[in-house]
């Protein structure tokens, strides 16, 4: 039988694009009289562009907010924080570079719709 937390994980990935969930945690989800507000961190996972240097996660930037499709008549908005990176050999603060992702990445049209809200 599956748990309250696997029903609910499973309702949000249909709600959401597949591919944030490769990239992003949901952090909080807060449900108020006209809108959904999802809260999500980028994973700290070290970005490829970055290579062999050593990096320290260092904290996120300010969220970004972007307005989604409506969900039964309430407004949905996704908080989104990209991690901030530390190139420990110069203390370079450095982040993901979308454009890099994208490039030779098969992104579903919603989510490339997603990023493209997000980071312009």
């Amino acid at each position: 039988m599956h748990s309250n937390n696997e029903h609910f994980n499973s309702l949000i990935r249909l709600l959401l694009p597949k591919e944030l969930f490769d990239y992003f945690e949901i952090m909080q989800i807060s449900v108020e009289d006209k809108s959904i507000n999802i809260y999500l961190d980028e994973l700290a996972v070290k970005p490829d562009e970055f290579g062999n240097e050593k990096l320290t996660s260092n904290g996120f930037h300010s969220p970004c907010v972007v307005q989604d499709f409506p969900l039964r008549g309430k407004a949905l908005f996704l908080h989104v924080r990209r991690r901030r990176w530390l190139v420990d050999s110069t203390g370079k603060v450095v982040s993901r570079d979308w454009a890099t992702v994208a490039k030779g990445t098969r992104f579903t049209k919603e989510f490339a719709l997603f990023l493209n809200k997000l980071f312009r």
